[in-house]
């Protein structure tokens, strides 16, 4: 463990480590096709800018909050994760350049990492094999049974109580997104790190009430390192 006390880093993935380069805004236009979105107008554009608004966000909790009923937000939501996928396969899912050296870096240095995300366990699945990320960290994690997505802050959790983290304060997060600082805020992180590689920008991850602002996930090694 290094002097700081920080003994696991739950890191995210699209945005964190995994550049988007639109992807997700790309398949939110499949979803909202499945869910019966005009093709264009303000209805579409209001939605388009909630999906923005949200990323981080477990993308069913997204599409329930769009969509009147269940079952069309289900839909909507098979319908993303389909499309992301295709999006993986055709090649278009590519690394944040700095990543896998910060994230070995951080583990030889004896702090586990757990990657996390707001997308199905099948597509973190597909994103982890595509990269050949098999071996990169301690845990991966997506929501699902027993495991809500963020805000909430099971994810950080999930991975204290699987990894053997001692405490809360022990744990420091690290995302793109406002929705990343509020769980990491929600499980007691002792850091909830904001990186400036994503979709939301600075001003955003303070507003979100971030501790520290990174310029990507190697420069959150280093703080972790320091000590």
């Amino acid at each position: 463990m290094q002097d700081s006390g920080i003994q696991l880093a739950v890191v995210d993935m699209a945005g964190t480590t995994v550049a988007d380069d639109g992807l997700v805004v790309e398949a939110f236009e499949a979803a909202a096709e499945a869910g019966g979105l005009p093709r264009s107008g303000p209805q579409r554009e209001e939605a388009r800018q909630y999906v923005l608004d949200t990323m981080g966000q477990s993308k069913i909790t997204v599409f329930r909050a769009l969509f009147d009923d269940e079952d069309t937000a289900q839909r909507a939501n098979a319908a993303f994760e389909e499309s992301y996928a295709s999006l993986i396969d055709a090649g278009r899912a590519e690394p944040i350049p700095v990543a896998a050296e910060a994230l070995s870096r951080l583990r030889a240095g004896g702090i586990k990492v757990a990657l996390t995300t707001g997308f199905s366990p099948d597509t973190q699945g597909k994103l982890i094999s595509a990269l050949g990320w098999h071996d990169i960290a301690d845990l991966v994690l997506a929501p699902g049974d027993g495991v809500r997505g963020r805000p909430y802050p099971d994810l950080i959790l999930t991975a204290l109580l699987r990894t053997g983290a001692d405490s809360v304060q022990s744990v420091a997060a690290l995302g793109d997104t406002a929705s990343d600082i509020e769980s990491a805020l929600r499980a007691g992180c002792a850091i909830a790190a904001g990186t400036l590689t994503g979709a939301h920008d600075e001003r955003q991850l303070v507003a979100a009430g971030a501790t520290h602002i990174v310029t990507s996930v190697s420069d959150f090694a280093d703080l972790l390192l320091k000590g």
